[in-house]
């Protein structure tokens, strides 16, 4: 069963929330598609087989559209937008992203990014909590210079269970830096013979990252 949602804040986020049928699920994975400029939406193949995965067994997911192109910053927030949604909504919170949007899920994991859109309030704001975190074939930088969206980098500062899942036949993004920090920092390393779009290897994809948040979320 999935229904749309629109995600409050400045910026136009929509997505669908995918949840099991006849089930009230506590949990729920926020799911990041790939690069916008080069196609990337919620309906990619990859993040609805994973999201098909998760409610089999349970646990609901939210794959959501970036708004506006906005070279990284705002794709972050609008992240951090979604997992505040889903954050008020069920008991524990997981993170999914793929490719640009594995860069994103590992930034915003590793909690360090600019608070989205509300009101002012005479509290702190607080970061969401997240019970764990999947990146497939996450690219390991979005821009250049101070602004950078650096993914390497957030790997050091990720608290909680971390999982990578890569191609080795990816020729599209290199992520042997990244892979060896996760494996450093003790995250779940699965590498598949795949490359970059993990052509014939959808399922496994999804079973890979399903079993890894679904005893955490």
């Amino acid at each position: 069963m999935s229904e749309p949602v629109i995600v409050p804040g400045s910026r136009d986020v929509r997505g669908s929330l995918d949840e099991p049928d006849g089930a009230d699920p506590s949990g729920c994975v926020v799911a990041c598609p790939p690069h916008p400029e080069m196609g990337g939406t919620r309906s990619n193949r990859r993040l609805t087989a994973v999201a098909d995965a998760l409610t089999t067994r349970g646990i609901a997911c939210l794959r959501f559209d970036y708004g506006e192109w906005d070279e990284g910053p705002g794709e972050l927030r609008d992240t951090v937008a979604a997992l505040d949604w889903a954050a008020e909504r069920y008991d524990s919170v997981g993170l999914f992203g793929y490719s640009f949007g594995g860069c994103l899920a590992l930034v915003a994991a590793a909690g360090r990014f600019e608070p989205t859109d509300t009101e002012p309030t005479d509290t702190e704001p607080t970061e969401p909590a997240l019970a764990a975190v999947s990146a497939l074939a996450p690219a390991p930088r979005v821009g250049d210079g101070p602004e950078a969206i650096d993914a390497v980098a957030a790997v050091e500062r990720v608290d909680c269970p971390g999982q990578v899942v890569y191609g080795s036949r990816d020729d599209t993004v290199d992520t042997a830096t990244l892979v060896e920090r996760a494996r450093e920092r003790g995250f779940a390393v699965t590498e598949l013979a795949a490359d970059h779009h993990f052509v014939g290897q959808t399922d496994a994809v999804a079973d890979a990252v399903a079993d890894f948040l679904e005893p955490r979320v």
